[in-house]
């Protein structure tokens, strides 16, 4: 989940913690706002893993990472001992020294070389060792709403398969329900974000280079035709809304609150929509973004649970002995993936969400036949996603100064929304030298 404020408040009905010589672990839950089943479900599966580790006080804090502010509160001090960054956020986090060893925790554990190595070189610094564990992947998707599918004459069982026919059911359901046909974010890095998931879906790259050689390739065909149809959407057709400062948080109150027809995000959104914002799930529909050009590809990303680096090795262990039991089980073990499931199931949270392994292909397979039972997400609404998905090619997001890049990019997205005569080719040439400096260190 890419996205953006950390706050931080003891979840009500967790332990006081830190009394009977417990050791008091704080980790990071759901952004503020979740609903009580979510706190519900947390409490359980709190109450479980003391169970088995009686000698640790599990504290639940409230958790969400954005873009701007993240820096700052891990500077202050005021993480939790376990939490969560992006994939995007790593790279630098590890530069600077910021999220703690745990080569000799995971190694312990077993399972070093059954992840996906792609996804643990995210996690994996110059000096080889591993600062994290890749918990949870996704791929971008068309996120639509069925409801206004149907309000504007459209089929929500054969959404959109073109940018073409994005454009044309936007505008449709624009003029038949005066609501947004399609949105996009463009504040908080994710108008980066979302424009270089758009970039990659029409054979475009934003950067070139590996092994912290970058060049900046912003200025392309594929970026600029995505801001090309982003303006014709906002200034031709008239179907984008009224509210062009949308961030990852605004865009999913948005679309759950039914104001939207159609948006990008990562597959995994689903989640989110029903626990933290109050979806129907009758009215959500996903498929795969369309792809346009050779080098056509889907934008992939995901997070990392990482420990702080100021917490000793006694918490250390303990925040490690966590993640392996919260995260990491339910895809390895056939007994934590039922009893995760289970326990979700019976708290009324989504079961069988749409995302990437971050293990092998199989793997996730066979996790999902485990918890058959279990899975109460819409798939038939989603059968869109799940035929499409493999067909594509995966494209990592880019590695150097990712997030400062997107930032870079989100005042082009709200120039293209915001003035119509905004100059496309002019705003890409700068982007490409204010990027450069960037990744040259300037």
């Amino acid at each position: 989940m890419l996205a953006v404020t950390a706050t931080f408040v003891a979840l009500a009905g967790c332990t006081a913690g830190g009394g009977d010589g417990k050791l008091e672990l704080r980790v990071a839950t759901f952004p503020p706002g979740a609903d009580a089943a979510a706190y519900e479900a947390f409490a359980a599966q709190e109450a479980q893993f003391e169970k088995l580790h009686p000698d640790i006080d599990v504290i639940g804090v409230e958790y969400e990472w954005t873009g701007p502010t993240f820096a700052a509160q891990l500077a202050g001090g005021s993480l939790p001992d376990v939490f969560t960054v992006p994939f995007t956020d790593a790279k630098t986090l590890l530069a600077n020294g910021q999220l703690a060893d745990v080569t000799e925790q995971m190694n312990a554990l077993g399972y070093t070389d059954e992840f996906n190595p792609i996804i643990l070189d995210a996690v994996t610094g110059d000096d080889g060792h591993v600062y994290g564990f890749p918990r949870q992947a996704y791929a971008m998707g068309l996120h639509y709403n069925r409801a206004l599918f149907e309000q504007a004459g459209l089929d929500p069982d054969s959404p959109p398969t073109t940018w073409d026919e994005v454009r044309a059911d936007a505008k449709a359901i624009a003029e038949a329900t005066g609501k947004a046909g399609y949105a996009e974010m463009s504040t908080s890095n994710t108008g980066g974000w979302q424009l270089t998931a758009a970039t990659t879906a029409r054979g475009g790259r934003i950067q070139e280079g590996e092994g912290g050689d970058y060049t900046s390739t912003i200025d392309n065909d594929g970026t600029r035709a995505a801001l090309q149809f982003l303006h014709d959407l906002r200034w031709e057709d008239d179907s984008m809304g009224d509210d062009f400062l949308l961030d990852w948080g605004s865009i999913n109150q948005e679309f759950a609150a039914g104001n939207i027809g159609m948006y990008t995000s990562g597959s995994d959104v689903y989640t989110a929509l029903v626990r933290d914002f109050g979806l129907d799930p009758d009215v959500y529909g996903l498929t795969v973004m369309p792809m346009d050009g050779a080098d056509a590809g889907v934008l992939g990303g995901g997070d990392i649970a990482v420990v702080s680096p100021t917490v000793d090795d006694a918490t250390k262990d303990a925040a490690t002995t966590w993640i392996d039991w919260y995260y990491m089980q339910k895809l390895l073990n056939q007994d934590a993936a039922v009893q995760d499931a289970k326990t979700l199931a019976d708290s009324g949270q989504a079961v069988g969400t749409p995302v990437l392994p971050v293990l092998d292909q199989a793997t996730y397979e066979k996790s999902r036949e485990w918890i058959a039972d279990y899975i109460n997400v819409p798939l038939d609404q989603m059968q869109g996603f799940f035929d499409g998905i493999f067909d594509q090619t995966p494209v990592g997001e880019p590695k150097g100064h990712t997030q400062e890049v997107y930032a870079l990019l989100d005042p082009i997205v709200q120039a293209v929304l915001t003035d119509q005569n905004a100059d496309i080719d002019a705003l890409l040439a700068q982007a490409d030298v204010d990027a450069q400096a960037l990744l040259d260190g300037n």
